[in-house]
């Protein structure tokens, strides 16, 4: 199916901002999260002019500075956890992470408060033009991942991550694609799918009922 929607898409495109360090994109972030775009770029645009978007700064920037500068107070948090870790070498600068795995960037980076995997992943393929990132909890791609395989509901994010190992090392690329699949099929223009295909089966998560009952017949017998 991916041949199809390649087709119908064109060739793979994104923008990235490979000039982006670590630190940067990190604060950004924060500073975007639950924010529509204009009242995020707005914020983030204060904060960089009255306090500046660099470790030393936010470090001794006071609570009433960031927050006169529209920030959280959970935000103001993670931007001093940020600059902490920074610091400390934690969070890595951008020679220090192009030779870091994906995953070893992820363990380190997901150590700061208020970031999670996902965040790193949006970092990664578009900031540092990683290229076998599949970001699997991410609503869009398991969307596009339904759509364009004529599912009749999402993937789960272990399944997906499995059936996804076969795009190695392109998986930025698919996940690219199946962000255009929500937009074709939005646009009424997603090629049908004609290719039936199933999910890998992953082991049964055992009931906590089950271990409840054990629990309790282990106890009748004493």
């Amino acid at each position: 199916m991916l041949a199809g929607l390649i087709k119908a898409v064109g060739p793979y495109r994104i923008e990235r901002d490979l000039d982006c360090v670590p630190f940067h994109a990190l604060a950004r972030a924060i500073a975007h999260q639950q924010l529509n775009g204009k009242a995020a770029k707005s914020i983030f645009d204060r904060f960089a002019s009255t306090i500046g978007v660099e470790p030393n700064a936010v470090r001794t920037a006071s609570t009433e500075q960031l927050r006169a500068a529209g920030l959280s107070f959970a935000k103001i948090a993670s931007l001093k956890d940020l600059a902490e870790k920074t610091i400390a070498g934690v969070v890595p600068d951008r020679e220090t992470l192009a030779a870091l795995s994906n995953e070893e960037i992820i363990e380190r980076l997901t150590q700061v408060r208020g970031i999670g995997q996902w965040t790193v992943e949006m970092m990664l393929i578009f900031n540092f033009g990683r290229e076998d990132i599949l970001p699997v909890d991410d609503f869009g791609v398991r969307l596009g991942f339904q759509l364009a395989y004529g599912l009749k509901k999402m993937p789960s994010p272990k399944a997906l991550a499995k059936y996804g190992e076969r795009w190695a090392p392109n998986r930025s690329a698919a996940a690219w694609y199946l962000w255009r699949a929500c937009e074709l099929h939005k646009a009424g223009t997603l090629p049908e799918c004609r290719e039936k295909i199933v999910l890998p089966r992953l082991p049964a998560r055992k009931r906590k009922r089950a271990k409840t009952k054990t629990k309790r017949a282990k106890r009748a017998r004493k």
